[in-house]
């Protein structure tokens, strides 16, 4: 709409026709106050705070419904106005529990800013407060009835936000309460989206009640280490006994590619790096074959010894390596230059959950044909084929929801299983069980079984009819299946795409090398001339995948395997004889059924304790920060340097530390005395490749390296270290052939409540997917 130009307090704004006036003030930097009113979310007008006056008009308005148009003049803060919001304090006063001093949301609370700004330090109500014990509605939500000022944010998130619709009102007047569907308890996605909207202490969360205040933890924004969505999650960090813990997940500032959205495994998802089964000491099996705590010195010096004595005695191809989803861009290019440049073996993978390769293969030579996440929210016109967002992308669900309810977006839905989002899908077309592949070629006009499908011509037609679309898929589609339907999609020059993969760093898994045949940025081991310099005695031939390296253990030929963060053992069932002649050394956060079976574990850092970039199934970068600290336990990155150092390598050539690009380098004493300007100038700083490497440790030293010799991998940095996403511009390089002629793919299919190896070591988690089992069997028993 056309801009117009108003009044706000004397001063001239300028805003589109039809926009809030609270928006309008609060982008102009002033601020007016409100409780019920949350961006993004219906109009309520409940609780009169947001008063204003309105040039002409006789009443005081709320700004939250009140549209801004040509001429208009307003005041938002007068004595009028202060008296208006001082009344309305006063009424929420009149039955709000006084109890700052323990409530959860001290500190934080909206009431309590409102309190001390207007003034209501004594009311003119004498009744006695209603008291009402606390509920408890599920294991991750609580609320405090007293404490309630009745915004009816809870309902509007959980409803329109999150289309679940879990809370409601119950009774009308002064005996109005927030109340859960199921009676005394929630049957819902239990997000605690509800939780964060509430701007007092009614609704509070069991991981963080009656634990800490706001001051008294540092908070630091990093990377949620569940799914490939990708979510920003801001960690609330207090010292320990033995470093330093988690004891709250938000992202309340709405920083981030996902605004203010978390699900349950990001909010509450963090206690496995406090768990009791948390491996903290290396562990070295004695003579007697039983697994001993040992030092690192010991251990690095065991297993680089061993790696050594295999090395030159049988030639790097009896040496395998396993990767990790979970791991950091750096530590998974790191751990492939390790493997190929000090191991002298391109016998290295990971646990592919989806077939980036091929997706690479299928895009080779072209530019601007993938999606960001970001592109999700703005999108307008969608297709989703197959898999299940709400349960494995919850992210990816709410930026689809947002999208149809604020932006008309229309979602078409092909799937061979009904999903919750089709309730927001302009067409769904059912399509035969893993009828995929079918459906690929129908769009490309070819004769398939899906013509018998009753509208499947007219869902066909409606797609062609959109002027711009976004595919997104999944693991449904693998090799040259992907290729039919992206090269149906390249037909249209307004198609992007999304692949979507299960874990954290799944995308920067593969985009970094850990395959047997593909370069870090999917270039081919034959076309490997970028990397000469940077890999000196580098393989010529394609090593073993996965599976290969398993069979060769189990022909008694694969000296040493090295596992980075992963179990293959339970994954590919792999039989633990098979590994009884091999040497094996597993680096984990856990006693995985794989690390039961090594001849020296390693206990390595979780995503939440080490810094370095991860890439979302979008190719979305972040920077993921180190927030925790656990004592005893170090990054991959350190301990893959460490071992290489131990072997004789020269670990300057591994990672190009100790360069500052020819600029003195700016160790602090120029930025100034605050802190902020420190952190503003370093931010430039590295964003410029100007702040120095001084430590082999130093992730950001391979981030170099990475941003130099990978194709897609040409990073805005000063958006990435100022704390955003930076997307890659895939621009991949043409791939002639994959030598793995063999499917790797091995989806994990991960619910709201379930994470691998982490979520079945995170106390939260297990108790909601326990409790919301519960509930569904109760719900079909009724």
């Amino acid at each position: 709409m056309a801009d117009v130009t108003f009044t706000v307090d004397g001063k001239k704004l300028t805003a589109p026709a039809g926009t809030l006036l609270i928006d309008a003030c609060r982008k102009a930097g002033i601020e007016i106050p409100a409780f019920c009113y949350y961006p993004g979310l219906s109009l309520q007008a409940a609780c009169r705070m947001c008063v204003v006056r309105q040039e002409k008009v006789p009443k005081l308005q709320t700004a939250c419904t009140t549209t801004v148009a040509e001429g208009q003049s307003f005041t938002t803060e007068s004595p009028e106005i202060a008296q208006a919001r001082k009344a309305t304090i006063e009424l929420l006063l009149g039955n709000h529990p006084l109890d700052c001093p323990v409530c959860d949301a001290g500190g934080e609370c909206e009431l309590q800013d409102m309190t001390f700004k207007y003034g209501a330090g004594e009311s003119l109500y004498v009744e006695a407060k209603q008291h009402r014990e606390e509920q408890k509605w599920s294991p991750a939500v609580y609320f405090d009835r007293p404490r309630c000022i009745l915004c009816y944010r809870c309902v509007r998130m959980c409803g329109e936000g999150m289309d679940v619709w879990a809370l409601g009102i119950q009774n009308r007047g002064a005996s109005a309460t927030i109340a859960p569907n199921g009676g005394d308890h929630l049957d819902c996605e239990q997000c605690g989206m509800c939780i964060d909207a509430c701007p007092v202490g009614a609704l509070t969360s069991d991981t963080y009640r009656y634990k800490t205040r706001p001051w008294e933890m540092n908070h630091v924004s990093t990377v949620c280490t569940h799914c490939g969505d990708g979510c920003k999650v801001t960690l609330g960090v207090r010292q320990a006994n033995d470093g330093a813990e988690i004891v709250r997940a938000d992202n309340r500032d709405k920083s981030g590619i996902n605004g203010d959205f978390l699900c349950a495994k990001g909010r509450f998802g963090f206690d496995f790096v406090e768990s009791k089964d948390r491996l903290t000491k290396p562990l070295v099996r004695n003579a007697k074959g039983a697994l001993e705590p040992a030092t690192w010195e010991h251990a690095i010096r065991v297993v680089a010894a061993k790696f050594k004595e295999i090395r030159d005695a049988k030639g790097g191809t009896a040496i395998g390596l396993i990767g990790s989803n979970a791991t950091t861009n750096e530590e998974n290019y790191l751990l492939q230059k390790f493997a190929r440049t000090v191991l002298g073996t391109n016998n290295i993978d990971h646990v592919r959950s989806t077939d980036y390769a091929g997706f690479a293969k299928a895009l080779a030579g072209t530019k601007g044909r993938t999606a960001s996440q970001r592109d999700t929210s703005d999108a307008k016109a969608i297709l989703l084929i197959g898999g299940n967002p709400t349960e494995e992308h919850p992210l990816l669900a709410w930026n689809l929801r947002t999208n149809f309810r604020l932006n008309q977006a229309r979602l078409y839905v092909a799937t061979d299983s009904p999903i919750k989002l089709e309730r927001q899908a302009l067409m769904s077309l059912p399509l035969p069980l893993e009828g995929y592949e079918a459906f690929a070629d129908f769009l490309a006009g070819k004769a398939t079984e899906i013509d018998n499908i009753a509208q499947a011509a007219a869902f066909r037609d409606a797609i062609h009819a959109e002027e711009s679309l976004l595919v997104i898929f999944g693991e449904e589609y693998r090799g040259p299946a992907i290729e039919t339907l992206v090269n149906w999609g390249l037909s249209n020059p307004a198609v992007k795409f999304a692949y979507l993969g299960d874990y954290t760093n799944s995308r920067g898994a593969a985009d970094m090398g850990l395959l047997p045949d593909l370069l870090p940025g999917y270039v081919p081991i034959a076309s490997a001339e970028t990397f000469a310099a940077e890999y000196p005695n580098l393989p010529s031939q394609p090593g073993l995948d996965a599976s290969g390296i398993f069979d060769t253990a189990g022909e008694g030929n694969l000296g040493a395997l090295y596992v980075v963060g992963a179990d293959p053992v339970s994954t590919y069932g792999v039989d633990p004889a098979a590994l009884k002649n091999t040497f094996v050394v597993v680096q984990d956060i856990f006693l995985t059924p794989t690390a039961a079976l090594a001849d020296v574990v390693l206990p390595s850092a979780s995503l939440y304790e080490k810094t370095g970039t991860v890439t979302n199934s979008f190719g979305d970068v972040q920077l993921a920060k180190k927030a925790a600290d656990k004592a005893g336990v170090k990054p991959d990155f350190e301990i893959i340097v460490r071992l290489a150092g131990a072997m004789g390598a020269d670990v300057k050539k591994l990672v190009p530390f100790g360069k500052t690009n020819g600029v003195s380098a700016d160790m602090g004493q120029s930025r100034g005395a605050q802190s902020g300007e420190a952190d503003r100038h370093a931010v430039w700083l590295r964003a410029n490749g100007l702040e120095p490497r001084l430590s082999p440790f130093d992730p950001l030293a391979i981030l170099d390296e990475i941003e130099r010799l990978v194709p897609s991998y040409k990073l805005d940095r000063l958006n990435l270290f100022g704390g955003n996403d930076s997307a890659t511009e895939p621009g991949f390089v043409p791939i002639s052939n994959i030598t793995s002629a063999r499917d790797l793919i091995l989806p994990a299919h991960d619910s709201l409540f379930t994470s691998g190896v982490l979520g079945a070591h995170t106390a939260a988690l297990a108790e909601l997917n326990q409790y919301q089992n519960s509930v569904i069997a109760e719900t079909a028993a009724d």
